[in-house]
């Protein structure tokens, strides 16, 4: 027996149709798996979509400044994106700033471990490395949670992500070892090159970054590297330039790596340096 033949439907401009092409089509956004139609629960969301974010997290807050940051930034996109539109978006930011909280807190302790085992210069240092590597991070998490900073925390809270997570470290770290770094940091000042000179210039400024009225500390060791901190000068102050200058000057002298010209003779005059013949380009008179 035959199979039937499917019924054949004219449209408006005559052409012919079958009743399966006139069917509407349905919206692929409805389709099972879409997000319209995927549900997470909150075992989903402990078992499967935080443990992913929270590792990436970790991965970033304990990595050296500079490195490969081997994770997909698409594939914890995609968790974040399907949490905040599964209604997740408070329990997410709650997380986050407990994971990052935790990791300040231990951080906090180990540094203030290091500043009663380590000399001045190691304590500094580390606290600068520490700083530069959550930096680094805070910047990875901002991207990873663009979307939910965008929908749940600007709108919703009136506030942004990164701003929060500065005010996580001041508050769990700067704030507790800035009254041991700046007397440190304020000594070095006077002996050039007992901490190095760009981790100077590295705290000092991520440190106004992060607050800027960590500068009331010490006015005069911040204005070294940040402009606008003293108030503007006026004449009075020419001479303490110039005697600030001056010892700068005798300091530097002192310093075992400072090495100088050769003293021995006076500046070259003009008399002294040979002059270089002068070309002529003109054709020679020819020999008489």
């Amino acid at each position: 027996m035959d199979e039937p033949m499917e019924e054949e439907v004219c449209d408006s401009s005559g052409n012919v149709a079958s009743k399966e092409e006139k069917r509407p089509k349905s919206s692929s956004i409805l389709r099972p798996g879409s997000m319209v139609m995927m549900t997470i629960t909150t075992e989903d969301y402990e078992q499967q979509y935080w443990p992913k974010l929270e590792g990436a997290i970790n991965h970033l807050l304990t990595m050296t400044p500079g490195d490969y940051i081997p994770i997909s930034y698409e594939q914890m996109y995609s968790c974040v994106y399907k949490c905040v539109c599964k209604q997740f978006s408070e329990r997410l930011y709650k997380d986050l700033l407990e994971q990052i909280s935790n990791h300040l807190e231990d951080l906090c302790v180990q540094l203030q471990k290091r500043y009663y085992e380590l000399d001045s210069k190691e304590y500094v240092e580390k606290f600068n490395f520490s700083m530069n590597q959550y930096l680094q991070a805070m910047a990875g998490i901002a991207t990873i949670f663009i979307y939910m900073n965008r929908f749940y925390i600007e709108s919703k809270l009136k506030t942004d992500l990164q701003l929060e997570l500065k005010k996580l470290f001041v508050t769990c770290v700067a704030e507790k070892h800035i009254n041991n770094l700046i007397p440190i940091l304020a000594d070095a000042n006077t002996k050039p090159f007992s901490v190095s000179p760009p981790v100077m210039s590295s705290i000092i400024k991520n440190l106004h970054a992060l607050k800027p009225d960590f500068s009331a500390h010490h006015p005069q060791l911040f204005a070294k590297y940040i402009p606008n901190i003293l108030p503007p000068s006026t004449p009075d102050d020419i001479q303490h330039y110039i005697d600030e200058t001056a010892q700068m000057q005798r300091d530097l002298k002192t310093h075992p790596l400072y090495t100088s010209g050769d003293q021995s003779r006076k500046r070259p005059t003009e008399d002294d340096v040979q002059k270089p013949a002068q070309l002529s380009f003109l054709p020679k008179p020819p020999n008489s």
